[in-house]
């Protein structure tokens, strides 16, 4: 190639270079087809080469800091927290995640840009992981914070109980309060929460401060950093049921049954770890919705409209709707003055006599959720299996006996080798310690045992020295002595060092494991101060707070400490994950 041609063709890469657009040879360039063909491929290359480099510094361009905080009980924030971090990369946001607990109000004041997510448990309370946040933000001697830290907060709640969303409510109020700067209102989810978590999420990042802070966007491929569960609530595996079996005497006044269900095919996107708990898609009770549809005047074969498409009113209230609760969106659906406290929808259509069509009524009816259950076995012990243990419930409301949905639902209706949608809820907070020379203390009456019959599984299969307690009871120890064989031998073998039972009805004086935590108080805080790890699992509205009462009067009888030190003690536990608790 002559000097000319060559002077040519850089006049005309150099042309392009400034524009930055691709390089092409023009249809005026001198030169014969064989030049032509052989510079189109030089040119070809030289763009492909450009687009890549482009295309990588895009993607490693860092995107603006974003912090995002949750606290979560159940698993769900957490696993929103994760989705949120993929889309932030695509906002031009480069996103930490953060427990509550792992950050101060102090800390708050070094952060742009914020979004927290936080779910209400028991009575308008914090979750485990964002109580110590959460009482130092409500301090009043909380720091001040600065306006120039924007943020957002989306909460995570069931709109059943009186203090819907209160906690994530509380946050917000305080934060602003503080100082900081809301980039728009906090956003209140119920229990079908993803389509008010989605349309939050993209009005998050529509806001002035947000946009305007953007870096560079990363590609949707490359913010998958992590693979998405292939199931999940929204898509379940199925499952099969391999059996249900009484665990109860027959003079108990309680029904508890253990679960075994099989995950054959799930594989790995079914692997669950000792404390995880499982999520189950029930079906409602064919008997209770044909109640409805007469009470309701329907038949049964209206056609409804839903977002997913046409169904029956009698398919959509065996699979797919809430028949039990009722909440103030809808009675106002209905047009009914009234507390929802104080009805079920079978009540509200046999004493409230509402004029309804089939479609206001179906619209006015929250969507059935999948009840989340902790896993009473180890995946070690039990390839291809997941174990529960359920509790049947019945009880009374208007002289009127009903039940539970779930629970009746394995325990009546669902025979062995039926199909059943479940799926894995990672754990926020409550595994077995992975030094399996550490002592281990566990505190489950009730169904409570469930996670430590999976804990004492695991111990056994990975023959870990370090010694176990369990604290469990119940009512009577001859009807309620669930996995009574199992828990013998494990003493017998010594792989339970100290078994401690308490039943709260067999004595005069009523006898819990609260009781017997105090009595063994000197022994209970020896194991503590060598390193043992507090688990709790059950009932969160009197013994889980019983239970905590008595581990702090343990510690301060025992160790000497006033109430300051005894906190600063049970913050050390928590802090060193050494006190964790899976109460419902």
């Amino acid at each position: 190639m002559n000097d000319s041609l060559i002077d040519q063709l850089s006049s005309i890469m150099n042309a392009s270079a400034d524009s930055s657009s691709v390089v092409e040879l023009p249809e005026e360039a001198p030169f014969d087809a064989e030049q032509r063909q052989w510079l189109n491929g030089l040119l070809t290359g030289i763009n492909a080469i450009a687009a890549a480099a482009a295309k990588g510094a895009m993607e490693d361009a860092p995107g603006t800091p974003l912090t995002v905080l949750y606290g979560s009980q159940s698993g769900n924030c957490e696993v929103l927290s994760k989705d949120l971090k993929k889309f932030a990369a695509t906002q031009g946001f480069e996103a930490e995640i953060i427990e509550l607990d792992d950050i101060t109000p102090a800390d708050l004041a070094t952060i742009s840009h914020a979004v927290i997510l936080c779910s209400t448990f028991g009575e308008g309370e914090p979750p485990d992981n964002a109580k110590h946040f959460y009482t130092a933000l409500m301090a009043d001697d909380a720091p001040q914070l600065p306006a120039s830290l924007s943020f957002s907060v989306c909460g995570l709640g069931d709109s059943s109980y009186t203090h819907f969303n209160r906690a994530a409510q509380d946050i917000y109020s305080r934060m602003v309060e503080l100082g900081a700067t809301p980039c728009l209102e906090w956003v209140s989810c119920d229990v079908a929460f993803e389509d008010d978590y989605a349309a939050w999420k993209e009005a998050v990042f529509q806001t002035e401060v947000f946009a305007s802070a953007a870096g560079a966007a990363a590609s949707p491929s490359a913010a998958e950093s992590e693979p998405e569960p292939k199931f999940s609530k929204n898509t379940p595996f199925i499952a099969t049921l391999i059996d249900t079996h009484n665990l109860s005497g027959q003079e108990s006044a309680k029904r508890v049954n253990h679960i075994e269900i099989s995950l054959a095919g799930g594989g790995e996107d079914m692997a669950y770890q000792v404390g995880d708990a499982l999520g189950v898609w029930p079906m409602n009770c064919a008997t209770e919705v044909s109640e409805i549809l007469a009470a309701g005047g329907f038949t049964g074969k209206e056609l409804i409209e839903q977002k997913s498409g046409r169904a029956t009113l009698r398919v959509l209230l065996q699979t797919k709707l809430d028949i039990h609760t009722v909440n103030a969106k809808a009675l106002a659906t209905w047009g009914i003055d009234a507390s929802p406290e104080e009805y079920q929808v079978i009540d509200v259509l046999s004493r409230l006599k509402p004029t309804l069509d089939a479609q206001t009524f179906a619209d006015g009816l929250r969507v059935l959720q999948p009840r989340l259950y902790s896993i009473a076995s180890s995946p070690n012990k039990h390839p291809g299996e997941v174990h529960l243990t359920v509790g049947e419930v019945h009880y009374e409301l208007h002289s009127k006996k009903r039940k539970g949905v779930a629970s009746t639902w394995f325990g009546e209706r669902l025979a062995a080798g039926a199909s059943l949608g479940v799926y894995v809820q990672p754990s926020a907070h409550f595994h077995i310690t992975q030094n399996d020379s550490a002592p281990v203390i566990m505190i489950g009456p009730g169904t409570g045992i469930a996670p430590f019959r999976a804990f004492l599984e695991e111990r056994e299969v990975r023959a870990a020295g370090g010694q176990n307690w369990l604290f469990f009871g119940d009512q009577h120890e001859a009807q309620d002595y669930l996995y009574q064989e199992e828990i013998q031998a494990w003493q017998e073998s010594g792989l339970l060092t100290n078994l401690s039972l308490a039943w709260s009805r067999d004595t005069a004086q009523k006898v819990y494991v609260q009781t017997l935590i105090k009595q063994r108080g000197q022994e209970f805080y020896e194991w503590l101060q060598s390193g043992a790890y507090i688990y709790i699992c059950g009932d969160a509205s009197r013994m889980a707070a019983d239970v905590d009462a008595a581990i702090r009067d343990v510690i301060g009888e025992h160790g000497g400490l006033d109430e300051t030190g005894v906190q600063d003690y049970m913050d050390k536990l928590s802090a060193e994950h050494r006190y964790q608790r899976d109460v419902y």
